[in-house]
């Protein structure tokens, strides 16, 4: 990279960039305040995927000094699908307001000649007004051909056209598509669809939450109940309920889609970092 000095201080021309899915990002805010460390470069670009990032974690990033573009992609599209790129106007938006737009999945990247929001039954489109759920597709020429010697899986996947996500989403006025869930994490309560995703940003939001999982949990009277998976910041151990967090919840979202239990602890990853929510699907289903 391109660098000069400056009154004896280093600086770079050029963006300095750091590629971390959403627990790096998260390990970042709450690392210890004697162990973060300020640059002279200015902003640090950082992209993200992996798993779709909190608002609240892009607006901690950023109050950090970090400017965070989200990516979306699958193994079967061949990596970055989808990028939210960052718009003029949303400088003048409240931060919270900015992190809610910069963590949708965005637009098309230039490999891609199309994604899109459909009927899940009919496979029509859905139309841009933010609220329309459906599957989000895909094209493009990355796309994979199939899955090895497993025909029934590459036809079901692969049909119509479009790569077929698992993504449930919706896409909003400017074009921007938002992934609401995977199709397999709705919450079905009492007949009303419960986005994990939606319950998991407000949790996020909570001061002394770090981490946040939402799967669904049986439950007798509603079929399912959400079941809220939480790891507290090291402070907040032992000071926080579950009743502080319903209560939390009650203030931030409609009544039924409250976490009806709360389970304190660490979170179950993957190698990547990616919170394995079968194995808290399989635990909330033992309580």
């Amino acid at each position: 990279t391109r660098s000069g000095s400056v009154t004896g201080v280093q600086t770079c021309a050029l963006p300095i960039y750091l590629c971390g899915a959403p627990v790096i990002l998260t390990g970042l805010i709450h690392a210890p305040e004697e162990a973060k460390r300020r640059f002279g470069h200015g902003v640090i670009e950082v992209v993200t995927g992996g798993a779709a990032p909190p608002s609240a974690v892009l607006a901690k990033m950023e109050e950090m000094g970090f400017n965070v573009s989200h990516l979306y992609g699958m193994t079967e599209s061949y990596g970055p699908s989808t990028i939210c790129a960052f718009q003029d106007e949303w400088k003048s938006l409240p931060l919270n307001e900015r992190a809610q737009k910069m963590s949708r999945q965005g637009l098309p990247i230039v490999t891609h000649s199309a994604a899109d929001v459909i009927d899940r039954e009919t496979g029509a489109p859905l139309p841009p007004d933010g609220e329309s759920l459906g599957e989000l597709v895909m094209r493009a020429n990355t796309i994979m051909r199939g899955y090895f010697k497993n025909q029934a899986a590459s036809d079901e996947t692969l049909r119509d056209g479009w790569l077929h996500s698992g993504d449930l989403a919706v896409k909003h006025p400017d074009g921007y598509l938002e992934i609401k869930d995977r199709a397999k994490d709705i919450i079905i309560s009492g007949g009303e669809n419960i986005a994990s995703l939606e319950v998991e940003d407000v949790l996020y939001r909570h001061p002394m939450v770090m981490e946040a999982a939402v799967v669904a949990r049986p439950d007798a009277t509603w079929g399912e109940s959400p079941c809220a998976f939480v790891t507290l910041k090291p402070q907040a151990e032992g000071q926080v309920s579950a009743d502080d967090i319903m209560a939390w919840c009650r203030q931030n979202m409609a009544a039924f889609k409250i976490p009806r239990t709360v389970i304190f602890g660490p979170l179950p990853k993957t190698a990547t970092g990616k919170i394995q929510k079968f194995v808290l699907r399989d635990q909330a289903k033992a309580l």
